[in-house]
């Protein structure tokens, strides 16, 4: 990379909470930008064309048809891809259409103007390009992208954690959800997040994609063990995992 190294965002389908994430980095934001020369950023500044850069942040699904062209300019005009967020990194809430009849999702989202728009099934951005990094979450947890950003700047290989948020929420001193009678994809998701849903009284969605080396037959026999049914599971497991063809 150069003296000043050329970042840029772009967004797909999603809500772009990653890249309010990143806006809301402040006082760490501004140091950032000593460093780097943000080319395009339309959540923050006018703009917001495909421009030739070091590093791109990509957020959302691909959804369209026309999707899958607009990334490839991008990774073609990109030293480096990094899927920004669960919709982009694993495909996320999007991919819930994917069990859905065209005609019910369209009429959701556009109702009696469905017919109007392209629309296919919803991808994660590995589906199409490759992508160099993921930084996973939903939204993002802004200190873990300042130190991926960072690795990439020092052209170091950003890492994330390889063990389940179990272990966060111990960390946390959290209650586990399972004795509270409760599911929660903390046993098979990657951690990193610390636990954030479940401290805060929910339980683990799956936002931050599956853990290497998930045990998912052990997982299964724990909700099989806690008297989940296989449908209330499913549903759990596709709300955040539906790209995946793992089965839980």
């Amino acid at each position: 990379m150069g003296a000043k190294p050329k970042i840029a965002f772009y967004d797909f389908a999603g809500c772009e909470g990653d890249q309010l994430q990143v806006a809301n980095l402040e006082e760490r934001l501004l140091e950032l930008l000593s460093h780097v020369e943000v080319v395009s950023f339309r959540e923050v500044m006018t703009g917001g064309d495909i421009e030739p850069c070091d590093v791109a942040f990509v957020e959302g699904s691909v959804t369209r048809p026309e999707d899958a062209e607009r990334l490839r300019r991008i990774r073609d005009n990109s030293a480096y891809l990094v899927a920004l967020g669960a919709c982009a990194a694993i495909g996320g809430v999007n991919c819930l259409k994917n069990f859905m009849e065209e005609d019910v999702y369209r009429e959701r989202v556009y109702g009696s103007q469905g017919r109007w728009f392209a629309t296919g099934p919803a991808r994660p951005l590995r589906s199409v390009v490759a992508v160099d990094a993921e930084i996973p979450g939903c939204p993002i947890d802004k200190n873990e992208f300042a130190r991926v950003t960072k690795e990439l700047l020092l052209g170091r290989t950003p890492w994330l954690p390889d063990y389940p948020v179990c272990v966060d929420c111990k960390a946390a001193g959290n209650v586990c959800r399972f004795d509270l009678g409760r599911m929660c994809l903390g046993i098979i998701t990657r951690a990193g997040c610390g636990a954030a849903c479940v401290t805060e009284g929910a339980h683990c969605w799956g936002c931050r994609g599956m853990a290497p080396k998930a045990n998912l037959d052990a997982a299964r026999q724990i909700m099989d063990r806690a008297g989940f049914s296989r449908r209330a599971v499913q549903d759990l497991f596709r709300f955040y995992l539906g790209d995946t063809s793992a089965a839980l």
